[in-house]
Formats: structure tokens, sequence, C-alpha cells
């Protein structure tokens, strides 16, 4: 259990480097992880779409939430891996799992999170929804590559 979770939190940090490096490359900004805890905190009001995210009521720490609400996410998709994997897995690593949660993955952001802060599935309300998504499978590709060069270093 504590490889799996090492593994998505590994991977995590990686997905917020690239993030970093686009931002100082090519200027993309950063994601909003105070929009996000403010949606996970609305979640607990019984919210779970918003038709703006960015003008529903403002609550405590949300930003601390939002990274909490990432990592927790990251940390429970490396556990998802490793029960994929199965047993012995550990022992040696195959890209198969971590790939297929990386890019399964990504729906639950088109699915769940646009929608939910009222980006409209796969960010289809978005201006720039294609490259929205282009980025989405880039990142969620490199979360699963980084998952698995994470199992191989704790193998």
């Amino acid at each position: 259990m504590l490889q799996g979770l090492a593994i998505g939190i590994g991977a995590t940090i990686v997905l917020d480097l690239w993030n970093l490096l686009l931002n100082r490359l090519l200027g993309i900004p950063l994601p909003n992880w105070a929009m996000v805890g403010r949606w996970f905190r609305h979640l607990f009001r019984g919210r779970f779409v918003h038709k703006d995210i960015s003008r529903a009521e403002p609550v405590a720490q949300e930003l601390v939430w939002g990274w909490a609400f990432h990592y927790a996410v990251g940390a429970s998709f490396g556990l998802a891996t490793v029960a994929l994997g199965g047993p012995g897995w550990l022992a040696n690593p195959t890209l198969f799992p971590p790939m297929a949660i990386g890019l399964g993955t990504v729906l639950l952001g088109w699915l769940v999170l646009a929608p939910g802060m009222g980006a409209g599935l796969a960010a289809r309300l978005r201006p720039n929804a294609g490259r929205i998504r282009l980025l989405n499978l880039i990142a969620h590709a490199l979360f699963g590559l980084a998952m698995y060069a994470f199992a191989r270093l704790l193998s």
C-alpha cells in the first residue's frame, strides 16, 4: 500500500513539474487548484455542478483543499495501479497498468471535474477546448509513464 501511495504521489509531483515547465516555456497557465478546492468543498454542501466555479461562493482554505485533493487523487491512482497490476506487479512492473490508469483517468477530468466546474463535458464550453483536451491527454500519459518509472525505481 505504501508503495502504491508513493507511486501516485511521485507521479503527481512529476505532473506538477510538467505543468511548471509548460508555463515557463509556453506560457500555458498553471492549474488553478484554488478553484478545484472550491469545487471539492462545495461537494460537501451538496453542490456538484456549477455554471462557473469562479463565481461560486468562496470557501475557507480553498487553495489548500485544492492541493490536498490533487495529491489525494494522485495517490489513489497509484493505489489503483497497484491493484490493477495484481500480486507480484510491484516486483516486476510492466507498462500496461500505469498507462491504463493514467490515460483512463482523463475521463474523470472530462466527465466529472470539467462539467462540475462549469467547463462542460470534456471542456466543450471553453473556447480552447481542443487544446485543453490535447494537454489533458499528454498530461495523463505522462502521469502513467511517471507511475511506471516510480514503480520500477521501487522494485
